[in-house]
């Protein structure tokens, strides 16, 4: 059986070796926001930490930028896009007291052929 979702390219250059860029859809974008508690719980489990690394706190980064492609993918999709070039992804806090992070990724939806 075939997967209805067929794959996005998705790469931070502004083009696709092999293919040619048909049309520029518009500029699209991901984001994906973490609230201060969740540092709270991570850090609950300070046990975690070695060689000044937090894998709990690395695990959730790694969600909220795969949450922020995927949101900026079926963005993409809905315009009818086959490609995401020149993708950057951003890492901010926000909130009057920085209490939360946002994680964004933003491309140029194409039609590649």
């Amino acid at each position: 059986m075939e997967s209805k979702v067929k794959r996005m390219i998705t790469t931070t250059t502004p083009t696709v070796e092999g293919y040619a860029v048909e049309g520029y859809l518009g500029i699209v974008s991901g984001e994906a926001v973490m609230g201060a508690n969740m540092f709270k719980d991570m850090f609950a489990g300070i046990r975690d930490i070695v060689g000044g690394r937090s894998g709990a706190y690395e695990e959730e980064l790694r969600k909220a930028k795969e949450i922020a492609i995927k949101e900026m993918q079926d963005n993409a999709r809905q315009l009818g896009a086959n490609a995401i070039l020149s993708v950057d992804q951003d890492y901010e806090t926000v909130g009057s007291n920085g209490s939360m992070l946002m994680v964004s990724a933003s491309g140029t939806a194409v039609r590649i052929s």
